[in-house]
């Protein structure tokens, strides 16, 4: 589990489990305890997220030219390396496998004022890698990139039909709540297996900085709440992609505009 995730992470979607796991839950607690079904399985959820361990890409690093990236704090805590993930370049698209939850930005993207940064998600196998939904989306407001003090802005969605709006600076905060916010915008997957894609894009206008998804502004936040103490030192800096661990998939499009 990561330290962003740890609120960031596991439990905003469903979380899946054989059926006979829902027996065992049921005839566990039948006489034991006092507990709603559902409370049992959402503690049940919580535990299964976080015995998820991140895993270890083979072939892993930053092959695009250009590229730099920085795994979570929580993740080097636990002893994994940016080559336990990995960053390629794919024709004018970027394949990324992870591997630790990781952010990975080229130094010579940057964005100020007002702007939209937009790319396009597609994940080609829904959970290959992992039990559960896991997050991925663009980063804006990039500052000391690279450091133990890096902070940035990030708006990412899940292929369960959920988003979440967070940062570091340096340390994790979140806008829209511990689990995130579902959304008809957010496309989902048919199932485990099947392709999802998403386009996503973070707006900077005026006092305000905005999540699109698939067209849809998901989530509208005041500047004041983004930049300050603890978070953000500005909206400018620079611009990248995020994915959550154990996750992979191909971005295409990222593109910065003014209006």
């Amino acid at each position: 589990m990561t330290e962003a995730s740890e609120v960031e992470i596991h439990l905003t979607g469903f979380c899946f489990f054989p059926f006979h796991f829902y027996t065992e839950v049921f005839m566990r607690y039948r006489y034991a305890s006092l507990l709603p079904v559902a409370a049992l399985i959402s503690l049940a959820c919580t535990s299964k997220a976080q015995n998820e361990n991140s895993r270890q890409v083979s072939g892993g690093g930053i092959s695009a030219p250009g590229w730099s990236g920085q795994i979570d704090p929580g993740e080097a805590k636990r002893g994994q390396l940016l080559t336990n993930a990995k960053l390629a370049k794919e024709g004018n698209a970027l394949h990324v496998t992870t591997g630790p939850a990781v952010a990975y930005w080229s130094p010579a993207n940057t964005a100020s004022g007002d702007y939209t940064v937009k790319a396009t998600f597609t994940e080609p196998k829904y959970m290959n890698l992992n039990d559960h939904p896991h997050p991925y989306g663009i980063f804006i407001g990039g500052n000391d990139m690279g450091t133990a003090n890096q902070s940035y802005f990030y708006c990412a969605a899940y292929g369960n039909g959920n988003f979440i709006a967070r940062g570091f600076g340096p340390a994790p905060f979140q806008l829209n709540g511990g689990h995130g916010e579902e959304n008809t915008a957010v496309h989902k997957a048919a199932g485990p297996g099947t392709p999802v894609t998403q386009d996503i894009a973070v707006s900077v206008k005026g006092d305000k900085v905005s999540c699109a998804v698939n067209g849809t502004v998901v989530g509208t936040y005041d500047k004041s709440a983004v930049v300050g103490a603890g978070k953000l030192k500005s909206t400018d800096g620079v611009y990248g992609i995020r994915f959550s661990h154990n996750t992979e998939g191909v971005v295409s499009g990222l593109t910065v505009t003014k209006p």
